[in-house]
């Protein structure tokens, strides 16, 4: 299928050729027949992508910080990969449109195939041919409202909350701010509440369309028509509402909006404009201020965007679904009419052209719409099938060509695979990248250009079912790891997965069966600590133990940010959880075994944990995980004391043994080599050879186990025994 990219370092516009999106539950595929351009918020992501790297900087100050911790955490090289890596991919553009259910996922029972419904999110709505869309983020169109109409349900939405937060009464006035695609919108939602309505733009054009659509005058900021019309109609006390609806640098939209508004008079931000609000006008007015966030109630949370959890609506009245369906059901009964504000409707296929003309300015617009060719008769649907299982009797290692290349699938093509594994393989002598399966398409377009996969899709099914194949890597989201993982195992592949193996014991089960059933073992779990460098020379430099050890290991985790999946604890478990067996499997490494019990407490009100392992010979290893910790202060410090030694690693920056003599690695403030290199080399060459996996599947269970007995430890409050540890 078609879709429209942006490359953010380059400003390169295309319509590309990406898998179809895979159907997944909760959720449906849907055919898409109009899309709108938001000739605001698109183009502003438009102009800012064809920006200097400092101007980039400049324009996006949040970012800049993010790069900065990561900078303090991780290093410049490890950074400027990560950062450069996310500028130099495709990003999607759009996210309103209105399509055809060409696919329902489990768990929808409100549409079916077939049914015409309206769009939205800026992940889920985009400008591509096929969408999937969970279930809170799409409506059922009313019979009789035209597709191109239904494709502004989006941006109605974001109009909508906006005049919602307004809290418009009847017989009111009120100022609208910017008459662009929104304040068209905000106009239209006002009228029909019964307010009556004075715009301000600079464009002519725009304030007569405004009066067509409802408002009682309208007229250039800088003018006195607008701040004399205002006094018209409220006797000179000012207007009840400002809605801020314009972009730009200017400060005059919050200037005018304390000139022109009432004593205790409500100020509403719906677009992105400055605002540096001058303090005594506000203040002496003691005016409310406040802002929308797009499309209402659900907006930025993933258990409702995602995971389709709705609102109570004795609770939340009107959310970003139901704010959807009512500006539906508005246009429907034509009470809203957004045929006017379509300036130019664009074939798809035109599309880079047309965001081109709109950038330059050749194409004046209010509203562009993109029509979508028809679907070509017998185009068949995406499916989802359960791959082949091999039975007993297989070999240890899969066959395959000796003099042959390894190749290699990646399921997965998030941050991780993108920036710590996949730059490793690019390249190496005797590795060929097959295939990139993602349920998201652009992912996996973008990771067939960067690394050079001779082939992207969607579906799972054909590449487990290629015997070309050789490996397979899971790199998806954690609550995945064990299913896929377990598919791959009876298909015959040797699996690289990223930690964690598994959420639940049962998961663990599953993957053990799947083993037992097939009788491939090939499985290696994304552990890399053990192979850094550092830690491998100050292991040898520590020599061999004689005594119990006491092991420290600090993490200083850090806050996630807001929005992070990986606060997903339902579906995603918790964060240790997602990424302790690192911690554990390098303590157990170090130590030559596997831990026989699990002690865990947390501290209360946020994520922090202790957690002690006991080994067999008497050694224990504490873990500290700490998540309130200054970012400033290194992620990882370990230090192990045993035999009068003590091996000391300093955030793989530097490494030191004490002992009868002191050794001290050189100093790699900027290097951070934790292991992924090594660790894919081991890999690889286990796949070539043939010969035994680079960590026992015995040591990569007892971690998992480990892992996992720490929530049954939080929650019993005492230790846990690992039943049939070695």
């Amino acid at each position: 299928m078609k879709q429209v990219v942006q490359n953010y370092k380059t400003g390169e516009l295309a319509v590309l050729d990406v898998p179809v999106p895979g159907c997944k539950p909760g959720g449906v595929l849907v055919r898409t027949s109009y899309s709108l351009i938001s000739t605001g918020t698109e183009l502003m992501k438009v102009s800012e992508a064809g920006m200097s790297m400092l101007g980039k900087a400049r324009s996006r100050p949040d970012q800049v910080a993010k790069v900065m911790q990561s900078v303090a955490t991780n290093g410049i090289p490890a950074t400027y990969q990560k950062v450069m890596g996310k500028l130099d991919s495709y990003t999607p553009l759009g996210y309103s449109l209105c399509g055809v259910v060409e696919q329902v996922g489990p768990g929808v029972d409100d549409v079916k195939v077939g049914d015409v419904v309206a769009c939205a999110g800026n992940e889920h709505a985009l400008h591509a041919e096929l969408n999937w869309v969970p279930k809170n983020l799409y409506a059922r169109v009313p019979d009789g409202l035209a597709p191109r109409h239904a494709a502004f349900g989006t941006v109605g939405s974001i109009a909508m909350q906006g005049v919602r937060q307004g809290e418009p009464q009847l017989g009111e006035v009120a100022l609208v701010i910017g008459l662009g695609l929104i304040g068209q919108l905000v106009v239209q939602l006002l009228t029909a509440a019964g307010v009556r309505v004075v715009g301000a733009d600079p464009d002519p054009a725009r304030c007569e369309l405004a009066e067509r659509l409802g408002a009682v005058a309208c007229g250039d900021p800088a003018s006195t028509a607008v701040e004399a019309a205002a006094a018209e109609l409220t006797d000179g006390h000012g207007v009840d509402q400002v809605y801020l609806a314009a972009g730009g640098g200017s400060n005059q939209p919050v200037e005018l909006a304390a000139r022109l508004c009432r004593d205790r008079g409500r100020v509403v931000d719906i677009g992105k404009c400055r605002l540096d609000l001058p303090w005594n006008a506000y203040y002496e007015k003691e005016l409310d201020v406040r802002f929308s966030r797009s499309y209402g109630p659900g907006r930025y949370d993933p258990a409702y965007e995602l995971e389709g959890r709705d609102y109570p609506i004795g609770y939340v009245r009107w959310t970003e679904r139901r704010n959807l369906a009512c500006f539906l059901d508005l246009m429907a009964r034509g009470r809203v009419d957004v045929e006017p504000l379509v300036s130019h409707v664009a074939d798809f296929d035109d599309a880079v052209d047309t965001y081109r003309r709109l950038k330059d300015g050749d194409l004046k617009a209010v509203a562009v719409l993109f029509r979508y060719p028809e679907e070509k008769a017998g185009a068949p649907a995406p499916t989802v099938a359960v791959p082949a299982v091999r039975r007993g009797g297989a070999a240890p290692a899969p066959a395959r060509p000796a003099n042959g290349p390894v190749r290699l699938a990646f399921v997965g093509a998030g941050n991780y695979a993108t920036s710590m594994l996949l730059p490793h393989l690019v390249g190496r002598d005797g590795v060929e990248l097959s295939t990139v399966v993602t349920t998201t398409a652009l992912s996996a377009a973008n990771a067939q250009r960067k690394f050079g996969f001779a082939g992207a899709t969607t579906d799972l099914d054909a590449v487990l079912g290629d015997p070309s194949v050789d490996a397979v890597f899971v790199v998806t989201r954690h609550s995945s790891h064990a299913e896929l993982t377990r598919k791959a195992l009876l298909a015959g592949k040797t699996v690289f997965v990223e930690k964690p193996l598994a959420l639940s014991e049962d998961e663990l089960a599953g993957v053990l069966a799947a083993v037992e059933e097939s009788g491939n073992d090939r499985l290696q779990v994304g552990f890399n600590r053990r192979f850094a460098p550092l830690l491998l020379e100050a292991k040898s430099r520590f020599g061999v133990r004689t005594g119990p050890a006491n092991l420290r290991y600090l993490v200083n985790a850090g806050r996630l940010q807001h929005g992070s999946w990986y606060l997903q604890q339902g579906t995603e478990g918790s964060r240790f959880a997602g990424e302790g067996g690192h911690f554990i499997d390098t303590a157990s490494w170090l130590l030559g075994a596997d831990p026989v019990s699990v002690y865990a407490v947390s501290t209360s009100g946020n994520d922090d944990l202790q957690v002690v392992l006991r080994y067999p010979d008497g050694s224990t290893a504490t873990i500290s995980y700490v998540t309130t910790g200054p970012s400033s202060f290194p992620k990882e410090t370990l230090d192990l004391v045993a035999d009068g030694k003590v091996l000391r690693l300093d955030d793989f920056v530097r490494a030191s043994v004490y002992g009868t003599k002191r050794w001290v690695s050189s100093r790699l403030p900027q290097a951070r080599d934790k292991g992924q290199n090594a660790e894919l080399a081991a890999f690889v060459r286990a796949v070539r050879t043939g010969g035994p996996m680079p960590v026992p599947l015995e040591s990569l269970v007892a971690t998992t186990a480990a892992t996992l007995a720490v929530r049954a430890g939080l929650a019993g409050g005492a230790p846990v025994t690992l039943a049939g540890a070695r």
